[in-house]
C-alpha cells in the first residue's frame, strides 16, 4: 500500500554545506557518531529484542517529493492488528541533516514493537542524496507525524498517544514537530504535532550555534530561527525526554530548554551520562540504559504497561536526570 501527497516544488540547491560540515565536524569529534554514517550504507546494529521474539516489518511511502519517494520502516508487536488502538513511535535518523539512514534506530523501534507499541524509523530528505537544506527535512518530518496520525485507524494507532524521537538531527527535527510553526508540507486539517517526544541529544539551538560559533550558511538568519526548537517552547509544547552525554557541546541547548520548559508547567526531563559525549547513546550500554528510560517515561504516560524488558550489563553506569526547574526566566 502506497500513500502519496502532493508534490513540494523543487527546492533550490542548497549552500549550507559549511553548517553541516561544522555540525558534523563537531559531534564527531566529541565521540563515535553512529548518526554521520554514509546514507543507506547498513551497519550492525544492537538488538535490544531477545532472538526468540517475533516482530513484524512493514516499509510503505508516506510522501513524495520532485527528490524522490519517502518511507516509513515499522516495526509491529507480533499480535498486532489494524483494529488494535496503540500507542505509536515514530524516529528520525541523524547526520546533520545531510547524511544517515533510518536504520539508526530500527534497534530501538524494535525494542518498543516489542513492548507493544506501532513504530516507525522514518525516511527524510538529506543533503548528500537530495541536495536539500534543514527547513525540507523539517517539513518531511511533519509530513511523517502527520501520515501517522491520517493513517491512525489503518494502522492500529492511537492518533492521541503518538511520540515523536530522533537523534541529533533527528532529534531537532522531532522537536521541531511538537514546536515548532509552519513548514507544513500541504493544507490538511490533521495535526503534525506529536502527543510527546523522545530525545537523543537533539540540536535544540541552531541559531545561537550558528551565532555564537559564526557559521556561515547561505540558509538565512531567518529560517535558522524559525527552525530552532527551543524559541518556541510554550505552555502547548508536549512532555519531553532528552538523553545527554555531560561533555556534549549540544547540552547548552537542553539546559536552556529546560529554563523555558519549567515556567510553563511544561514536563521535560533532562537525562545526562556523566563523561559521554555526542552519540554516546548508539553504543553499549548506552543504548540500552536510555531505552529503559526511555521506557519508564512512556509508563509514565500510560504508553506502556508492565517493567521494561530491555536487558541491562552488570553493573551498568547510571543517568542523572535534571528536572524543568520551575521560576527559572523563559
Amino acid at each position: 500500500m502506497k500513500m502519496f501527497s502532493a508534490s513540494l516544488p523543487p527546492l533550490p540547491r542548497p549552500r549550507f554545506r559549511r553548517l553541516a560540515v561544522w555540525f558534523t565536524i563537531a559531534v564527531a569529534a566529541s565521540g563515535p557518531a553512529a548518526e554521520a554514517q554514509p546514507a543507506g550504507r547498513p551497519r550492525e546494529l544492537p538488538s535490544l529484542v531477545p532472538a526468540t521474539v517475533i516482530l513484524g516489518h512493514e516499509s510503505l511511502v508516506y510522501r513524495t517529493t520532485p527528490h524522490g519517494e519517502l518511507s516509513l520502516h515499522f516495526s509491529l508487536p507480533a499480535d498486532w492488528k489494524r483494529t488494535d488502538r496503540r500507542p505509536a513511535i515514530v524516529f528520525f535518523f541523524g547526520g546533520g541533516w545531510s547524511q544517515g539512514s533510518y536504520t539508526q534506530f530500527v534497534p530501538q523501534a524494535d525494542y518498543f514493537a516489542s513492548r507493544g507499541m506501532v513504530a516507525a524509523s522514518a525516511d527524510y530528505r538529506i543533503a548528500s542524496i537530495h541536495r536539500t537544506t534543514p527547513d525540507a527535512c523539517v517539513e518531511d518530518a511533519k509530513a511523517a507525524v502527520r501520515w501517522l496520525r491520517e493513517h491512525a485507524d489503518e494502522w492500529g494507532i492511537d492518533p492521541d498517544r503518538i511520540v515523536a524521537a530522533g537523534g541529533s538531527a533527528g532529534g531537532h527535527l522531532a522537536a521541531c514537530t511538537a514546536v515548532v510553526p509552519g513548514f507544513e508540507p500541504d493544507d490538511s486539517p490533521v495535526s503534525s504535532k506529536p502527543n510527546a517526544l523522545v530525545l537523543f541529544n537533539p540540536a535544540l539551538n541552531i541559531d545561537e550555534l550558528v551565532r555564537n560559533r559564526h557559521v556561515p550558511t547561505a540558509l538565512g538568519m531567518e529560517v535558522i530561527e524559525a527552525i530552532t526548537p527551543n524559541r518556541f517552547v510554550a505552555a502547548s509544547t508536549p512532555p519531553a525526554i532528552m538523553f545527554f552525554g555531560t561533555d556534549d557541546p549540544l547540552v547548552a541547548g537542553a539546559e536552556r530548554y529546560l529554563e523555558k520548559a519549567g515556567p510553563l508547567g511544561v514536563r521535560a526531563e533532562l537525562w545526562m551520562a556523566a563523561g559521554q559525549r555526542h552519540a554516546f547513546f548508539n553504543r553499549a550500554p548506552w543504548i540500552q540504559i536510555t531505552a529503559r528510560q526511555a521506557d519508564a517515561f512512556l509508563r509514565s504516560l500510560g504508553y506502556l504497561e508492565g517493567e521494561p524488558t530491555v536487558a541491562l550489563p552488570p553493573a551498568p553506569p547510571s543517568l542523572t536526570r535534571r528536572n524543568a526547574v520551575a521560576g527559572a526566566t523563559p
